[in-house]
């Protein structure tokens, strides 16, 4: 058993976490979900787009066959309830756990125009204001906003604009909320995470990343961050160590407390791809999903499916 980080932050790496129903695949895992009963929720880029897990791995259940082109972001809602992000159909889907969709912002195909501001073009990630259920939208490769909503969809307000200062974004990727409501922005190729206050203003700003990617925020206890960070290449076919791809663990104040990974990528157990979304259960197990295909396995010769979820058990 392979196993990364040290102390407080030890993790034996689960190798082949999950047994698919046989001829199928996950083709990429965008993002990973955990509900209140433990079951693990792999929103994936293959023919089962939401593919649902009891807490050993065992399959439960698939839904969102034909209605999620290209899944990007997944967050849990505290009634149990699941907000789907698809960049590929510009939309956001409130859904029940067994896919009823509840509502759906966005026009399904039809992105807003480029860089216009409006919702959406090419969304990437939902958060939750946990006292108030109002919640906000990253809207990150085809625009450079964040837009506010309240608790039944009505659009309150957006911010943002492209750029590297600060309110500015170039890709905002993930969005994430505190138990106090401050919103926490992983603004990808500016290689840093950005703090908003409630009215999207800016507050601080974490510097010195690698592509953040995912973002996970426990409410509970101290409040750890857990970022899935892309890494930045030194060339085109090879990485650095300390450079990512790595998942990051940190504190409110955008410390590293642990940084897992972070070598050049590879399929070893221990090693990451192409970490996109992170989450961790009711034990602190932290679970990675990464966009493998997109990232690596396309361009193989020939091209190949590659590892794109990992369980990562805390010890």
């Amino acid at each position: 058993m392979v196993t990364l980080g040290s102390g407080a932050f030890t993790y034996e790496v689960e190798e082949g976490w999950g047994t698919l129903p046989d001829s199928w695949s996950y083709k990429e895992c965008a993002a990973v979900g955990v509900d209140s009963q433990e079951n693990v929720y792999v929103f994936n880029r293959g023919e089962h787009p939401m593919i649902v897990f009891d807490k050993d791995g065992n399959f439960l259940r698939s839904w969102g066959e034909g209605v999620y082109p290209r899944a990007h972001g997944i967050t849990m809602g505290p009634d149990d309830s699941i907000y789907l992000t698809d960049d590929g159909d510009h939309t956001v889907r409130k859904c029940k756990l067994d896919g009823t969709v509840l509502f759906t912002l966005g026009i399904s195909g039809k992105p807003a125009p480029f860089m216009g501001g409006d919702p959406f073009n090419r969304c990437t990630h939902v958060a939750l204001d946990p006292q108030t259920a109002e919640f906000y939208v990253s809207d990150g490769y085809g625009n450079a906003r964040v837009h506010k909503y309240s608790p039944d969809g009505k659009l309150l307000f957006s911010w943002g604009e492209s750029g590297t200062g600060p309110g500015q974004f170039n890709i905002a990727h993930n969005v994430c909320t505190d138990k106090d409501g401050w919103v926490y922005v992983a603004d990808r190729e500016n290689q840093r995470v950005q703090v908003f206050d409630k009215n999207g203003k800016f507050e601080t700003q974490w510097k010195d990343m690698a592509r953040p990617c995912g973002l996970f925020i426990d409410t509970s206890g101290d409040q750890r961050v857990y970022v899935g960070e892309l890494g930045a290449a030194i060339g085109a076919n090879d990485q650095a160590s300390g450079l990512g791809p790595r998942i990051g663990i940190m504190d409110l104040k955008g410390n590293y407390l642990a940084k897992l990974g972070d070598l050049p990528e590879g399929e070893e157990p221990g090693t990451f791809i192409a970490p996109h979304g992170v989450c961790i259960n009711g034990k602190g197990d932290i679970f990675v999903g990464e966009v493998s295909w997109t990232h690596t396995g396309s361009r193989l010769t020939p091209p190949r499916e590659v590892r794109s979820l990992q369980k990562l058990t805390k010890k």
